[in-house]
C-alpha cells in the first residue's frame, strides 16, 4: 500500500508580492527549494525506515530519528511561516481584537511584545527561529527561540507567529542584516492568520 507523503505547500500570495521586503528571487528560493529540501529529507528517511522495516535490516535509529524530526520540524515551520506572511494590508499592520487584548495583557503593550520578539529572533543562536506560543494551560503567550528546527520548541504549544531566521531566509536580500530583515518583518506579518490560529 502506498504510504501518504509530505508535500510542498502552496503559499497564498504570488512570488512578487512580498517586496520590497522579501524580493521575488528571494521568496521563490527559500520556498522552492530549501524548504523542498526538508520535505524531500523527511520522505527519504520515511522511505528507508519503511525498506529496513520490510527486509528485517537493522537500522540505526538514534541518528534516523533525529535527522527526521530535524526535517518535519524545518517543514511544519516552515508552513507556519508561509502562511504568517503576505502582502502589508495597512500601515500599521497590528492585530486587533483578542489577539492584540493578550499580548497587551502579556506584555504590557504591543511595542513592548514586538520589541521581545524582535529580540528573541536578532539573538537566535546560528539557525533557527523566533515562535510567539500560546500555552493553553495557563492561557497566555509566550515567547521561544527554537534553535535549527528541533530544539527548544515548547511541546503541545501552539504556534500563533513563527520568523525563520536562517540565513537562507534573508541573505540573498538583508546579507548579514538580520536585524533589518526582522524590522521589515512587521510590515508584512498575517494577523488574521496568527488570530485564527488562536482560536
Amino acid at each position: 500500500m502506498e504510504k501518504n507523503k509530505y508535500k510542498l505547500p502552496d503559499i497564498a500570495y504570488g512570488y512578487k508580492d512580498l517586496e520590497p521586503y522579501i524580493s521575488e528571487e528571494l521568496l521563490k528560493l527559500h520556498h522552492q527549494k530549501h524548504h523542498q529540501a526538508y520535505i524531500n529529507g523527511a520522505n527519504a528517511i520515511l522511505d528507508k525506515l519503511e525498506k529496513d522495516r520490510s527486509e528485517n535490516a537493522e537500522a540505526d535509529i538514534k541518528s534516523l530519528l533525529k535527522e527526521l524530526s530535524f526535517n518535519i520540524g524545518g517543514h511544519i515551520l516552515h508552513s507556519a511561516f508561509w502562511a504568517n506572511i503576505g502582502p502589508k494590508k495597512n500601515e500599521d499592520n497590528r492585530p486587533k481584537g483578542e489577539l492584540l487584548q493578550i499580548l497587551e495583557d502579556e506584555f504590557g503593550s504591543f511595542e513592548r511584545f514586538k520589541k521581545e520578539f524582535s529580540q528573541a529572533a536578532v539573538s537566535a543562536e546560528g539557525s533557527g527561529w523566533a515562535v510567539l506560543n500560546f500555552c493553553q494551560k495557563l492561557n497566555r503567550p509566550l515567547i521561544s527561540q527554537i534553535e535549527k528546527h528541533n530544539i527548544n520548541v515548547y511541546p503541545s504549544f501552539k504556534i500563533l507567529l513563527v520568523l525563520d531566521v536562517w540565513e537562507h531566509a534573508y541573505y540573498l536580500d538583508y546579507k548579514n542584516d538580520r536585524a533589518k530583515f526582522v524590522e521589515n518583518f512587521w510590515n508584512i506579518v498575517n494577523w488574521e492568520e496568527a488570530a485564527k490560529r488562536l482560536k
